[in-house]
């Protein structure tokens, strides 16, 4: 039987592991998923050692950037991004395992965001600077949109800081992706903190969260006409896109 699993800390969250095992029981597929809760991502040697089976794993929070110097090969949109979501495991006869990174959040996510694109839709505010909002960043820019990154601290300078939020730069940055885990159940009254009275009917708010299914990020923004979504559609899509990649 293969196994598949998945990689992060905490993982109470996590929605991989139902969603591949009632994929596996539906379609009869002899696998299971398992969550690998590591502390470390030093322990991922010994996940892939003492399970012979593993065929792939999936990468979540705190891990997609800091996995790639455990892995052999980068396909060329993991090592644009600069992270790693999926973990191709191919083991050889002489018990050597090659790990080739990938990144299906980018897939997932520009097939969830493309249909609610308008014209007007010329620039983006990526809210966060982690692993998602990597692959949210190149999505975008793939989509043809410019991007700006707003975190709490300045890092470079293609990042702001909230409070240099702006009346002026809100009107133009009318794509608003939260990329942030500010909002997740249990804390569902927490929000980035935006100037959201800046928010119009062309604002589009693209939430990567989908615990609970609106955020108040979502609320606020459908408070002043805007278009949101949540990560829902997203997380299935890159689900989707990491079979794919372990059945290549």
């Amino acid at each position: 039987m293969k196994k598949f699993g998945l990689i992060g800390y905490p993982l109470g969250h996590s929605f991989s592991k139902n969603f591949f095992n009632e994929k596996f029981q539906s379609e009869n597929i002899d696998a299971e998923y398992v969550n690998f809760e590591i502390p470390t991502i030093d322990d991922l040697p010994k996940v892939i050692a003492s399970n012979p089976n593993l065929a792939g794993l999936n990468v979540t929070i705190p891990y997609k950037e800091k996995v790639i110097s455990f892995l052999d090969e980068l396909d060329k949109d993991a090592a644009a991004i600069g992270a790693v979501n999926v973990i191709r495991i191919e083991h050889a006869r002489n018990n050597k395992v090659k790990l080739t990174g990938y990144n299906s959040d980018v897939i997932g996510f520009s097939r969830s965001i493309e249909p609610l694109l308008e014209t007007y839709h010329k620039k983006a505010l990526i809210l966060g600077t982690g692993g998602a909002s990597k692959a949210v960043n190149h999505a975008l820019k793939e989509l043809g949109l410019e991007t700006l990154f707003v975190s709490r601290s300045r890092h470079n300078d293609n990042t702001v800081t909230y409070e240099e939020l702006t009346p002026e730069m809100m009107d133009e940055y009318k794509v608003i992706v939260n990329c942030t885990p500010v909002g997740m159940y249990p804390k569902a009254d927490q929000c980035p903190d935006i100037p959201y009275g800046c928010i119009t009917p062309r604002h589009l708010l693209y939430d990567l969260l989908y615990n609970p299914s609106t955020t108040l990020f979502m609320k606020k923004g459908e408070d002043q006409g805007a278009v949101v979504k949540n990560g829902l559609e997203m997380l299935l899509l890159q689900a989707y896109g990491s079979w794919d990649i372990w059945n290549k």
